[in-house]
């Protein structure tokens, strides 16, 4: 396998820090990074270049009218998941973007949310040795009650950086 991307680099070295100080230490450094997801407050429960787990809480700040998670921070979680899955992957030499998100909102989210997305073996050998390509990757995002409130499509595409 190739080398660690600077994502996979960085979750590498929080592994070196007493357990107690990596799930802090691993968000900071997320919702550092991208914005929204700190803005939102997502919590980043596992990260590894197989699969992502992402959870978010049923707080004010990203609540709709009726007291239930919005509908773009559903979104959100399940793009957060499958992107940072895919960027655990992706080499350095690649831009990243999200090509495809769609989302069907199946029923009323119960509490909090906790997205999951996995990559095949065969998904990341195609993202390490392709030049430029795109990955359907598959994520379930399940409520406080066990259900899924939404399904989702999200595809990710990877193209060199121009030099």
């Amino acid at each position: 396998m190739l080398e660690n991307n600077r994502l996979a680099k960085v979750v590498k070295s929080i592994k070196g820090y007493p357990k107690f100080m990596q799930s802090f230490l691993l968000n900071f450094v997320i919702r550092r990074t991208v914005k929204l997801v700190g803005t939102a407050k997502v919590d980043v429960l596992k990260l590894t270049k197989e699969e992502s787990q992402f959870r978010i809480q049923n707080r004010k700040k990203v609540q709709n009218h009726i007291g239930t998670i919005h509908a773009a921070a559903m979104a959100l979680i399940a793009e957060t998941a499958t992107g940072m899955v895919v960027g655990m992957n992706v080499p350095d030499d690649k831009y990243l973007v999200i090509k495809t998100l769609k989302v069907d909102f199946l029923k009323r989210a119960v509490g909090s949310l906790t997205a999951t997305a996995k990559l095949s073996e065969a998904q990341r050998l195609a993202i390490l040795n392709q030049d430029k390509g795109e990955v359907d990757v598959p994520v379930s995002v399940i409520d406080d009650e066990g259900k899924e409130p939404i399904e989702c499509t999200m595809i990710w595409a990877w193209t060199p950086k121009r030099r």
